[in-house]
């Protein structure tokens, strides 16, 4: 969105050459910067920022929606790949164990997965049943889609952060296999986030490839 040079490289222990542990990073030069804030900031002092044309309210209201994604969906997704058993048993130890030869597949998978409930109980969902997140879920995209509108982002004609961390965690649902589809009917039921995801996949990724 930037309009920077940027090679994707996929790496089976992405998340052991990060910083903090989280993707994405970027290795730029010496530097290795995690996760999207610290990336946002890190180009934005290089000079390159997608909400240099917002005002102090509308910045203040971006961050608040980018807590809310970071809050629900990302949390959401989390503890369906990891809490749901059956999506663990099925589909999240087979494919995040895969790189690793037995017996280290099955340690560290059943690691992540009690890194990931650790952390939901930390943040008060250990407690919450699938139909709950479901709920929370729908909650979350029915804020974005009515903050979104009939705009092509959620500012209007230009994408910020908030756009392409909303894009990365919509398409992730959309697109990623799992046991059961009802989080992805969830988003589809919001014709304008099909819409805007769309949008941001043929402008910023078809293009690029051809």
């Amino acid at each position: 969105m930037c309009g920077l040079p940027v090679q994707v490289v996929c790496r089976a222990n992405a998340e052991y050459m990060s910083p903090s542990g989280k993707i994405p990073f970027i290795h730029v030069g010496n530097q290795v910067v995690s996760e999207l804030g610290p990336i946002v900031q890190f180009t934005k002092a290089k000079g390159h920022s997608l909400s240099d044309g917002l005002d102090d309210v509308q910045r203040a209201e971006m961050k608040a929606y980018m807590e809310l994604v970071n809050n629900m969906l990302l949390t959401a997704e989390l503890y369906i790949q990891w809490c749901d058993e059956a999506t663990a048993a099925e589909i999240s130890r087979p494919r995040y164990s895969s790189p690793y030869p037995w017996p280290l597949s099955n340690i560290l998978a059943y690691q992540k997965q009690w890194e990931v409930r650790r952390k939901m109980n930390a943040v008060g969902w250990g407690g919450k049943n699938l139909e709950q997140v479901y709920e929370d879920v729908s909650q979350c995209c029915q804020a974005l889609s009515q903050r979104l509108g009939t705009q092509p982002f959620f500012f209007n004609k230009q994408p910020t952060e908030l756009d392409a961390l909303v894009f990365g965690h919509l398409f992730t649902i959309l697109t990623t296999r799992l046991t059961s589809s009802e989080l992805a009917e969830r988003i589809k039921s919001y014709s304008n986030l099909l819409s805007f995801c769309r949008r941001i996949e043929q402008t910023y990724f078809e293009d690029k490839s051809s």
